[in-house]
């Protein structure tokens, strides 16, 4: 069986292609299109399909589209029908409202008529809704390798939902809890995330500053908006004003609300620190809740929520749940597999689940010739490396910053050593240098390190052992007798959000990372995106524009190299 996935009601637009219960290829329709998250979050889009992520998971599958048998589609319009209510705080013509959810209900009766265009006049008839959190839970349990398991998936709202409660065992999963909007917290932290002077998507943002902040000072006036209950957690959806952009309520819990230019200061942390206390403290109720009314030594966490690695953490120490996974795309991009997997596993019904050896390089990748033409046509030269490992450990030990673009393209929003940009951990100036020169962005933010995974209990507190360590999605204390060796990489609370690298998944960036170790006795490297406020590069036209466009000393695209000067 042949099954496209595909996810583009809100946001994280993408798609995906399993065949017989394997996920052959995935990929972001933002990393083609060069916007950000793919598509605006809007009303009136839910049919603007991926169509260049459709079209390369075609090509690069070897499909027509006469091949696809089932087309999954990540959201069910009779659920929302079912389950959505108005909020009488909301713009008109926008979420929320009466005639905002008219136009996105007939967004959605134009999907159909948007895959004939794309995909032939027998593509209706293939089309599948599967409720999003269910593709969400699917993207976590089937690729987990697990027999059975708890699911827990928080985001800010499915059809109506945020939050499932469920469970995955005999090839089926079942929800036994929702809980549902206002009560989000997805929608918490963007909303958050605005008062604090940033975009919606900044998460990521928010989570590190929050470490500079003491969340205890601000608790009790938290609590006015947002409280634990025995079954979950509460929000107060009229001072948090969701759909509407009104800061009024906010302001008299917090004052005046940071606009984005202003000066970070102690309070800003302090509601920073708060609002990920108060994510800890209901998340880990939620697990306590889930192994209450499913006991299991396996827990499985997707939704956009489970990008945050400090939680994280927590749970998987913390939480009475013996082994954790998280898939290396737990946001909406990752409904795209969830759905397609989801269609396979229930038309199918197969006993025994195919055994999947979950890759997160499934993205486009190049040929020679292919990268020739993209350095010629910049205007740029490279020389051939005769081996580009060994040469750009070298580079990075000498202080230079490499890109490091190399074989398929990660899918999900972290960088896993093929679309990277590499540095040395070990002085403190890295990461002024590295905001100076390319990302320029906030100095409170955060480096991650790539470690070689056998050496990762040496320099790190790695705790229960998971599958996810490998993506990136915890934040895990350094051991202190190694922190100021690693200056780069450490956040002020003495974590970092560790990738563990395994010479079976990714054999370049491991031999990498074991010359930079033979070279400086440090088993890791410094690791973050390689973009510079926009997606993350997909080609090597991509990875050339930023370079010229930006202060990175060299490039190196699979064994070319590309110096700065040259």
């Amino acid at each position: 069986m042949i099954v496209l996935g595909i996810n583009s009601v809100y946001h994280e637009s993408s798609a995906s292609i399993v065949i017989d219960g394997r996920i052959v290829v995935a990929a972001e329709e933002e990393r083609f299109n060069r916007y950000k998250h793919g598509k605006p979050a809007n009303v009136d889009n839910p049919h603007l399909l991926p169509l260049q992520a459709i079209k390369f998971c075609l090509i690069d599958a070897n499909l027509h589209p006469d091949d696809i048998d089932l087309i999954a589609f990540s959201f069910d319009p009779t659920l929302r029908e079912k389950y959505f209510k108005f909020d009488p705080i909301s713009l008109t013509g926008d979420w929320g409202s009466p005639e905002g959810e008219d136009i996105f209900r007939k967004g959605l009766d134009k999907v159909k008529i948007s895959l004939t265009q794309v995909l032939g006049d027998k593509a209706a008839e293939k089309l599948v809704w599967i409720p999003h959190h269910l593709t969400h839970a699917a993207s976590a349990v089937f690729p987990s390798g697990f027999s059975e398991a708890a699911v827990l998936v928080i985001d800010g709202i499915a059809e109506n939902a945020s939050t499932i409660l469920g469970f995955y065992e005999k090839n089926k999963l079942e929800i036994i809890q929702e809980i549902h909007y206002p009560h989000s917290l997805g929608f918490l932290w963007e909303k958050l995330c605005q008062f604090l002077g940033f975009s919606e998507y900044d998460a990521c943002k928010v989570m590190g500053l929050a470490a500079y902040g003491q969340g205890e000072i601000l608790k009790d006036t938290f609590s006015q908006l947002a409280q634990i209950t025995d079954d979950g957690f509460i929000l107060d959806k009229n001072i948090l004003c969701f759909r509407v952009p009104e800061f009024k309520q906010l302001e008299t819990l917090f004052g005046k609300r940071r606009k984005k230019d202003d000066p970070i200061n102690e309070h800003h942390q302090n509601i920073a620190a708060a609002l990920q206390a108060f994510t800890n403290e209901a998340v880990l109720s939620l697990v306590k809740r889930l192994y209450h009314l499913h006991p299991s030594d396996n827990l499985c966490l997707a939704g956009g929520v489970a990008l945050n690695c400090v939680t994280n953490w927590l749970v998987k120490e913390i939480g009475k749940f013996k082994t954790v996974f998280i898939p290396p795309a737990p946001h909406d991009g990752g409904t795209a597999i969830g759905a397609a997997l989801y269609v396979y596993h229930t038309r199918t019904n197969p006993k025994i689940s195919p055994a999947l050896q979950l890759n997160p390089y499934t993205g486009p990748e190049f040929s020679t010739e292919e990268i020739r033409c993209a350095i010629e046509k910049s205007g740029l030269y490279g020389r051939i490396s005769k081996d580009s490992a060994v040469e750009a450990a070298g580079m990075i030990a000498n202080g230079k910053i490499v890109g490091w673009f190399q074989n398929r393209m990660e899918f999900g929003p972290r960088t896993l050593g093929n679309r990277s940009l590499l540095a040395d951990p070990r002085h403190v100036s890295t990461r002024d240098l590295l905001n100076r020169k390319v990302k320029h962005r906030e100095d409170f933010r955060p480096f991650a390190p790539s470690v070689l995974a056998e050496r990762a209990n040496e320099w790190f507190e790695i705790g229960r052992p998971s599958e996810s360590l490998k993506y990136m999605l915890f934040s895990c204390p350094v051991r202190p007798d190694k922190a100021e060796k690693i200056p780069a990489v450490l956040h002020i609370d003495g974590t970092a959000r560790l990738q563990l690298v395994d010479r079976e998944l990714n054999i370049s960036y491991y031999r990498l990372i074991e010359r930079f170790e033979q070279l400086t006795g440090i088993p890791l490297v410094l690791n973050t995106s390689f973009n510079d406020s926009e997606p993350i590069v997909c080609s090597p036209a991509d990875a050339l524009f930023t370079f010229k466009h930006t202060l990175i000393d060299v490039v190196i695209i699979q064994n070319f190299v590309i110096e700065r000067g040259n």
